[in-house]
């Protein structure tokens, strides 16, 4: 009996080091790890929206979803005016869309006449090889110099309206051009205000 008391206080003891050591080391690193998101989200807005020099976060709270034009509710995470000088250049939309394996971060930038400047897939949970295939260069490029409002998805190949799906992949496809058509329909709301 002694033994067993003995064995949970020597587990009780290491478990309480490692809990307070996680402590420790999460303290230490959190505002790190929110400094390099910081920097990786400003990243992708300039990624998606070059001409821009400053962003200006606007206020989404009356924005929370947004339809894209085939009718699927489309989730707002935040909207962004950018700025060249004291010009507006643009704005970038992050949205996040229901993919195959949920929600997928979907970064627009529209210009000012409602084209598409660039396009990125930030934080996903699509399968690798698959949908994953959404975040590289050859799928998202052809999204630029489309109209972000009714823009869809074709098996096959892409033309002015369309994009072509993933092969294997249509769901992640269809997610991310809701999100994109979602945050051109947003954007044409803000400039009628």
């Amino acid at each position: 009996m002694k033994e067993i008391i003995k064995l949970g206080l020597i587990l009780l003891v290491i478990c309480l080091i490692a809990a307070v050591s996680l402590a420790y080391t999460n303290g230490a690193t959190a505002t790190r790890i929110e400094e390099q998101k910081a920097i990786k989200s400003e990243q992708a807005r300039k990624d998606v929206l070059p001409t821009a020099d400053t962003f200006e976060l606007m206020d989404t709270s009356d924005m929370k979803t947004v339809k894209s034009s085939t009718g699927i509710d489309v989730v707002v995470v935040e909207v962004y005016k950018g700025l060249s000088g004291s010009e507006i250049a643009g704005y970038v939309v992050k949205t996040l869309p229901q993919g195959y394996g949920g929600g997928l971060e979907v970064v627009t930038g529209i210009d000012l006449d409602g084209a598409i400047v660039g396009v990125r897939v930030g934080k996903h949970t699509e399968t690798p090889g698959l949908g994953a295939n959404a975040t590289l260069e050859a799928y998202y490029s052809q999204y630029d110099g489309k109209q972000a409002t009714g823009i869809t998805v074709n098996k096959t190949q892409s033309s002015d309206t369309e994009v072509q799906a993933i092969a294997g992949a249509t769901i992640t496809s269809k997610a991310v051009t809701y999100g994109v058509d979602a945050s051109g329909n947003l954007v044409e709301s803000l400039k009628s205000k």
